[in-house]
């Protein structure tokens, strides 16, 4: 089962979180619609290079990454959006697409949307196209230990 590495992770940290499934959606906006979870909740990931090494970019599935943004956030020319084919392999444990923004778990850097630090609850992709999970900001935030900066439209 592809979301057992997922759960162990809060599970030994002793953070409380809920598992929803839902009928099968690719995007972070049907998911919240189908999982009937509020749009502000969902969070998606976005696979990013900066300067040759993968990253993630967490940020309210509502809005979108300004390159220019991050690129003048985090201090460097070379900012652009993964391919695919680029972290197809890094993920071995999630369906293509569904990766959660626990980026410490796979070697990566997190990068999190100033936007998101006022939320009280996030939602994401776990490791399925059909489950998402739920949990506190802070709990995420404590686990993963993003750097948060502003690049989110």
């Amino acid at each position: 089962m592809p979301i057992r590495r997922l759960l162990e992770f809060p599970d030994q940290n002793r953070v409380n979180y809920e598992i929803k499934k839902h009928p099968p959606a690719f995007t972070a906006q049907a998911i919240a619609s189908l999982a009937h979870i509020p749009g502000g909740e969902m969070v998606k990931t976005v696979m990013v290079k900066v300067e040759g090494k993968m990253a993630m970019a967490v940020l309210p599935a509502a809005n979108m990454v300004d390159f220019e943004m991050l690129r003048d956030t985090v201090g460097c020319d070379d900012v652009q959006m993964a391919r695919e084919s680029e972290f197809r392999d890094m993920f071995p444990d999630c369906e293509l697409g569904a990766m959660p923004p626990f980026g410490n778990l796979y070697g990566l850097g997190v990068y999190v949307a100033e936007k998101l630090t006022g939320h009280k609850m996030i939602a994401f992709n776990a490791c399925s196209q059909t489950e998402v999970l739920i949990m506190q900001y802070a709990d995420f935030e404590r686990l993963v230990k993003p750097k948060m900066i502003k690049f989110a439209l």
